[in-house]
């Protein structure tokens, strides 16, 4: 037993054995629920389905930043919320490509939840290996933090900036070319599944094709890397706290998939989204070079800047459609 209690309490990145066990309890216990109950039968997910699971998974993220809270203080707590309203925010333009995708592919509604589900998991992996990556640099050389912040400035200005709206064109990107190149795929879906064994008359047998529904998941698993490559740069900035930045990406990325359904018939109406992203994204990297001038930003002013800034953002936008919608 002391063998054991001495194992879990072993650091491992930044926070003891025991903690990440948890986190990922948690995290496949909802999955579980998710896919196993609540959604094991294909079924097209409703606007109120979508802010109940939602709602849920929102509500699991709170109880957790809390818990560590708890556990470590309030200051790791704030930094935990910080980098769950950041990864939120900018990973709401992905919402826009992910319908982009799934009506190039003609994903149905009724499979659309499977591959966002099934997406989660890579995302689990590859944020795990970017992450590692980031703190690894950091920790070997940390002026790679002041890259991170300056990133996040030119990027912050050039939305701000930005007028483009044009939709990505799938039928030019490389990676659907060279899949369709490379692999037999079928036209129909076939009850959802990624592959199945069609009979080709030239080979006289049975042959592993891919469906399209295979497709849309590569294509929105490489959108979300492209999508990453803004959002762990910003919670870096934030904090240099692995189980942190790792927590709250996927717990943040959880919460946004399952409220896809909602929010994607809606995302128009964000117009102002945009230039609070962008403020957004000014201030986390212009608090890298504050540091030697005033001095380290208390998290609770981060957290309330942040959210302070995506709510004015919000609550513009929809003042500013409301007349379009006639709502």
């Amino acid at each position: 037993m002391a063998f054991l209690h001495d194992v879990l309490m072993m650091d491992a990145m930044g926070a003891a054995v025991w903690l990440w066990l948890v986190f990922l309890c948690i995290v496949i216990t909802i999955l579980i629920v998710d896919l196993g109950i609540l959604n094991r039968d294909h079924h097209e997910i409703s606007v109120a389905n979508s802010l109940w699971l939602s709602a849920g998974y929102m509500g699991v993220a709170l109880l957790f930043g809390l818990w560590i809270g708890v556990q470590s203080g309030s200051a790791r707590a704030m930094e935990f919320f910080t980098g769950y309203l950041i990864e939120q925010s900018l990973s709401m333009d992905n919402l826009f490509v992910m319908a982009v995708i799934f009506a190039y592919f003609g994903v149905p509604r009724m499979h659309q939840h499977q591959v966002l589900f099934w997406g989660i998991l890579g995302v689990i992996v590859f944020r795990a290996i970017m992450i590692g990556l980031g703190a690894a640099l950091i920790h070997r050389f940390e002026w790679v933090l002041y890259i991170f912040g300056f990133f996040l400035l030119i990027t912050g200005a050039k939305l701000l900036f930005s007028r483009e709206t044009g939709q990505p064109d799938l039928d030019q990107n490389r990676l659907v070319q060279f899949l369709r190149s490379r692999l037999r795929v079928t036209e129909q879906f076939h009850e959802g599944q990624f592959f199945v064994r069609l009979y080709v008359p030239d080979r006289g047998r049975e042959l592993w094709h891919a469906t399209p529904l295979f497709l849309a998941l590569v294509v929105i698993e490489l959108a979300d890397l492209v999508f990453a490559i803004d959002s762990v740069p910003a919670v870096f900035a934030v904090t240099q706290d692995i189980f942190i930045v790792y927590t709250s990406n996927i717990f943040a990325v959880l919460g946004l998939r399952s409220l896809y359904f909602a929010l994607a018939a809606l995302i128009h109406r964000f117009v102002y989204m945009k230039y609070a992203l962008a403020i957004v994204l000014v201030f986390i990297g212009g608090k890298i070079f504050l540091v030697n001038i005033i001095g380290k930003i208390p998290p609770v002013i981060s957290l309330s800047v942040t959210l302070g800034v995506l709510l004015g953002g919000i609550l513009l936008s929809l003042l500013k459609t409301r007349s379009k919608t006639g709502e």
